[in-house]
């Protein structure tokens, strides 16, 4: 009876072992949701709104003190702060997820995190945690939950920084850490951060920044990532811990090159992150419908940020570029969310996406063509080409290549009719007979007609 309990034991502890191997999802299963997103919201909410400055920064740079930057918490109120409606605003235009800054490199935590007095329920008279509310609206909408979180922080006691800082022990309690260096009261401090956020809201996402100020082996990243991965096997995280994120993150300048693997681009409306109302250097609608269109035609996502108010309203010129895009995104729906990175160089002048069947081929148009709308190296059969968003079909014809050597020739398609064209972006939906095949030869003599 001894072995058989035994027995059975063993068996229990290896069927637990394999339940928690089977729970490991690879980095390409946990980025699948990722993929098909196309659009996220940023947002860049603290204490710098108040004053309208940069972010951290300011004080990074010395043009405000450390004691001013940090007065501005007085007039944090969050009094209109409204995360039903953001998410509802987000729903709307198509965005599939969003990341809140929960804090940023001044140190500032916008959850009552018990690490630190810090925090936008102490120090401010908004007097609660911020964050809870954003992670449920959010999921109440169906949508991601990704929050930001600064590596570095600038306020805490332990971590060094370039510009005049006052004692700040008050704002965290170190009970109990004596036998510690310094670096590693730091990093016992923000990892127990991270356990707070995950344990509270167990994002989708983790944000980070700040990284470029230490190596990897002094934020211990690797362990970091292990850490997060078994509170949260489905989690995904950017590019910024190093070398052990999921995903890399351009910003502000649209890459030029297609990134490898997954990738996000993320982009302010006008020149700053954070409210900051004195700058009124705002993209037009149509640059960002534009850049939204490169970035997905490349197999990447748009991470388009916003900086709500100091009270958590958000400014009239932000709302009107979301929702400009979102109605340009609800018209091309089919083209957006059923597609995938489009055609190398060469085949068309212009941004096109693929659909996940390899069916369809859709053209985006930034230009009123002249002429005729040309397309090359098709070599399947089309079986119609439609304007997206109208009921116009477009008349189409063949010409040039040898068939018989497999090479096709120019496709040239009719222009759509000014009336359906789109002001922003038009979009051709090209539909195939099957699966697209295409020539990436460079040519050769056509030896036999």
């Amino acid at each position: 009876m001894r072995h058989f309990k035994t027995f059975v034991l063993f068996l229990m502890i290896v069927s637990s072992q394999m339940a928690g191997q089977e729970k490991k999802l690879s980095s390409e299963e946990r980025l699948e949701w990722f993929r098909d997103a196309k659009l996220g919201i940023f947002i860049h909410w603290g204490y710098y709104g108040v004053n309208g400055i940069g972010e951290s920064w300011s004080m990074y740079h010395k043009s405000i003190s450390y004691e001013d930057y940090m007065d501005q918490g007085k007039e944090f109120t969050a009094e209109n702060y409204n995360p039903q409606e953001w998410a509802r605003l987000f729903k709307k235009i198509g965005a599939r997820y969003a990341v809140l800054t929960t804090k940023h490199h001044d140190g500032v935590a916008l959850w009552d995190t018990r690490l630190s007095k810090l925090n936008v329920k102490e120090k401010t008279p908004a007097k609660s945690d911020l964050v809870a509310p954003f992670v449920t609206a959010l999921r109440k909408e169906n949508l991601k939950v990704g929050l930001y979180f600064s590596l570095c922080d600038w306020s805490h006691p332990d971590y060094n920084v370039v510009f005049p800082r006052p004692d700040t022990k008050k704002d965290y309690p170190q009970k109990n850490q004596k036998e510690l260096s310094s670096w590693e009261r730091f990093i016992r401090f923000y990892k127990g951060q991270l356990k707070e956020i995950n344990d509270k809201f167990h994002p989708d996402l983790y944000w980070f920044d700040g990284d470029w100020e230490k190596s990897s082996e002094q934020w211990q990243a690797q362990s970091l990532k292990d850490s997060l991965l078994k509170w949260n096997p489905n989690a995904i995280v950017n590019s910024r811990l190093k070398s052990y994120g999921d995903y890399s993150t351009p910003e502000q300048g649209v890459p030029i090159v297609r990134p490898e693997g997954a990738w996000e681009f993320c982009m302010t409306m006008n020149d700053n992150w954070g409210y900051y109302p004195s700058d009124t250097n705002y993209k037009p609608k149509s640059q960002i419908i534009r850049t939204f269109v490169e970035v997905i035609a490349s197999g990447g996502n748009l991470l388009l940020n916003i900086g709500p108010k100091p009270d958590g309203t958000i400014a009239e010129e932000q709302k009107e570029r979301l929702l400009a895009l979102g109605e340009w995104i609800n018209k091309h729906n089919t083209a957006v969310f059923d597609s995938k990175a489009g055609l190398p160089a060469g085949h068309y002048y212009g941004p096109t996406l693929i659909s996940k069947d390899n069916k369809k081929v859709y053209l985006c148009l930034f230009d009123t063509p002249q002429n005729y709308i040309s397309l090359r190296g098709i070599q399947n059969k089309v079986r119609s080409i439609k304007v997206v968003g109208s009921v116009q079909e477009l008349s189409f014809e063949r010409n040039g290549g040898a068939v018989w050597n497999n090479i096709p020739g120019i496709l040239r398609i009719e222009v759509p009719e000014i009336k359906n064209m789109d002001i922003y972006v038009t979009i051709l939906e090209v539909e195939l007979e099957d699966e697209l095949k295409l020539y990436r030869g460079h040519g050769n003599a056509v030896e036999l007609n």
